[in-house]
């Protein structure tokens, strides 16, 4: 027991802020002896301190004596007559009556400001936390409130007249400003911790001496007390926070915010910021000196607000009143605690100190699932030695973009291993072009020819043989054709039949109606189409977004965007066509990447003047050279027009480039087009030529 036979908890008679489990609760000042009145105003921190328990100080009395009592409306910080009109009585029931109406009791409100009201819309949370200010403008029209909450946050305002005169402008220069308390050992009534308390402190592995070193008190009351752990800068008290043995918090009202421990890292350029004061003394005990402790313990979540000064920055007041101890620092390791709001702190400091120079603890598995809180935790049941470590190991604070090979080698083990699937890629079913190109996800194939060359029909018997050899799935946008004779050539290659009994099919017998109810299963199940209905043309980001869906929704492994002349390419008039292609071909990239999804991309070239039949070269693709330069594959679909030069159904296929030597290299490849299904097949290439 850490309390003497018939000891009580008390609160200070100086003014404090009492914290019950994670709640800081500001009080009042009260006259000893007394018991805490719970209908007194008071204010709870929207950033609590370190504490598991959730039990609130209901009741912190001495033995049956008097208390003083308090009104239930705090004073407003100012207080003067409201202008002497006829209409001011009137305006201000008018306004009284809307705040009613919100929910707020206007009893006994008048003009000015108010702090530590019951918020109408949390209610104060669990603990009935009284957070909410309200400022009432002289001339009783305008009413403005906020919820300094953390979980809730609700501001508003209200008027009495839309049309009224109000003082509303002059709220902002409506200034709280309460000048920082001095404070001694002397007069907070400080005396040297009991042996009851160094026990206590022994029993969690903290010494004597340092407890000492770190001028660890108590402050008692007749029979009770409680542990003072003062904070002080260059040797003089700036405040103090108090804790009983129930794990109940409170600090010194009106002073100061600093790092518990601040003298320690003076002119320190490795220094290590913990989420408890007994955490800083646990680091103490592992030998580490250059050590200090937030003043407020963690926050519930990472706040999504920017901080843009020091001096709106309130609630890490402390690392601004602590600035010039931290610039010198070159390391920071962020030892808090390993739970939810622990992490949210280090990511908030981190963002305020820098997350260059700061560094994170990972702290030892207790067993198969959780892991030690903190250091006291690790210090009580591991040792010092062990603590020691796990402050040496600590690991770079992570930045957004920024990594380290370490990162990835469980993807880098699975690529070795080939565990990941299509590492060496799809083959594209054609013997003469398997050793220079196959299909790998998260690639980008720039596909370009003359007019007529046949790249949509190449393009579709490749994805008919991946179908056909692996399963994938695929999004089309095929804006240059319609869907039903799209369907109709994808039917023809994949059956190998013709789709009509016309001309163009000659003598080959036509598809069966069993062998079409079939294949429109078969594309139902392959193909998804991606149309824009309407008069309008779509545009890059509009592809991609129902492209994703498809990846989503369907499993989508491969994407045709054919061709890019069909797109809307609005950009602005300050950036040039070259600019527009670069960022464009990005977000693609970036698209096929993400998804693991490979992207055929169909580009015409421009308008050739002294063309000599022979293949355009990927440079000639109309719009940018960065077609060629930001692709992972070029590929070149021409078909020779001159009976003279060799078969006019014959088709070269040349791959320009190919950025990833695993899955091929540069080359050409010739195919035979069989112009009744559709279907390419290979050709010698020596009789080709």
């Amino acid at each position: 027991m850490l309390l003497r036979q018939q000891h009580r908890v008390v609160i200070s008679s100086s003014p404090t802020i009492l914290m019950a489990s994670k709640q800081p609760l500001k009080s009042t000042p009260l006259t000893l002896p007394l018991r805490l009145n719970l209908s007194s105003p008071i204010t709870i921190s929207a950033f609590p301190l370190k504490s598991t328990s959730r039990i609130l100080p209901v009741s912190l009395k001495t033995s049956a004596l008097p208390y003083t009592s308090h009104s239930n409306v705090p004073r407003p910080v100012y207080s003067e007559n409201p202008e002497d009109t006829s209409n001011f009585s009137a305006r201000f029931n008018v306004l009284k009556k809307k705040l009613e109406a919100i929910g707020f009791d206007t009893q006994m409100l008048k003009t000015g400001q108010y702090d530590n009201l019951l918020c109408p819309v949390c209610k104060g949370g669990y603990s009935m936390e009284k957070s909410l200010s309200l400022t009432i403008t002289l001339d009783g029209n305008c009413a403005v409130w906020t919820c300094h909450r953390g979980k809730c946050g609700w501001r508003g305002d209200t008027r009495a007249f839309v049309n009224g005169r109000s003082s509303y402008g002059r709220l902002n220069q409506i200034t709280k400003i309460k000048p920082k308390r001095e404070i001694t050992e002397k007069s907070l009534g400080l005396e040297p911790l009991c042996r009851e308390l160094i026990a206590y402190f022994g029993e969690r592995m903290i010494s004597e001496k340092t407890l000492a070193r770190n001028f660890v008190m108590q402050k008692t009351y007749g029979d009770e007390f409680i542990i003072a752990f003062t904070y002080q800068r260059n040797g003089v008290f700036v405040s103090c926070k108090y804790r009983d043995v129930n794990k109940n918090f409170w600090q010194e009202e009106d002073t100061e915010k600093i790092f518990y421990g601040v003298d320690d890292i003076k002119a320190e350029s490795d220094i290590i910021i913990v989420e408890g004061e007994i955490d800083k003394l646990s680091m103490e005990e592992a030998g580490f000196y250059n050590c200090v402790s937030v003043p407020d313990g963690a926050p519930a979540s990472v706040s999504t607000k920017v901080f843009k000064s020091d001096e709106k920055d309130t609630k890490y007041q402390y690392l601004w009143n602590c600035k010039e101890y931290l610039e010198k620092a070159s390391r920071i390791i962020l030892a808090t605690d390993g739970d939810s709001p622990g992490l949210a702190l280090a990511e908030e400091l981190a963002r305020r100190l820098g997350r260059e120079r700061c560094w994170r603890v990972k702290w030892p598995k207790k067993n198969e699932v959780d892991h030690f809180k903190d250091a006291n935790e690790v210090l009580m049941y591991l040792g010092p030695d062990v603590l020691k470590e796990v402050i040496e190991n600590a690991e770079l604070y992570p930045i957004q973009g920024l990594f380290n090979f370490s990162h990835y080698f469980d993807e880098i083990d699975a690529y070795y291993h080939q565990a990941l699937g299509f590492e060496l890629g799809v083959a594209t079913g054609w013997r003469g072009l398997n050793g220079l190109y196959n299909v790998v996800p998260g690639e980008l194939t720039i596909v370009t020819g003359v007019p007529n060359s046949g790249k949509s029909e190449w393009i579709d018997a490749l994805l008919c043989n991946i179908n056909r050899s692996v399963g994938w799935r695929f999004a089309l946008c095929s804006m240059e054709n319609k869907v039903r004779e799209h369907a109709r050539k994808l039917l023809e290659k994949h059956i190998k039949k013709p789709f009509f009994d016309a001309g163009y099919g000659e003598s080959i017998e036509r598809m069966s109606i069993e062998e079409f109810e079939l294949g429109k299963k078969w594309l139902s199940e392959t193909f998804y189409l991606i149309r824009c209905e309407n008069d309008s043309l779509p545009n890059i980001k509009w592809v991609l977004d129902l492209a994703k869906a498809a990846v989503l929704r369907h499993g989508v492994r491969g994407l045709v965007i054919d061709p890019y002349n069909e797109l809307d390419h609005q950009r602005p008039a300050s950036q040039t066509e070259t600019e527009y292609v670069s960022q464009m071909l990005t977000i693609i990239k970036r698209f096929a990447q993400h998804h693991s999804c490979h992207v055929w991309f169909v580009a015409h070239p421009r308008q050739l003047h002294h063309w000599d039949g022979g293949p355009p070269n990927m440079y000639d693709i109309s719009g940018s050279a960065h077609f060629i330069n930001k692709c992972d594959n070029g590929i070149v679909i021409h078909r020779n027009r001159n009976p003279d030069a060799g078969p006019v159904d014959q088709v070269q296929v040349c791959v320009r480039k190919v950025r990833n030597k695993v899955i091929g290299t540069t080359g050409d490849a010739f195919l035979s087009y069989d112009r009744i299904t559709g279907v390419y097949t290979d050709v010698d290439e020596t009789s080709g030529k």
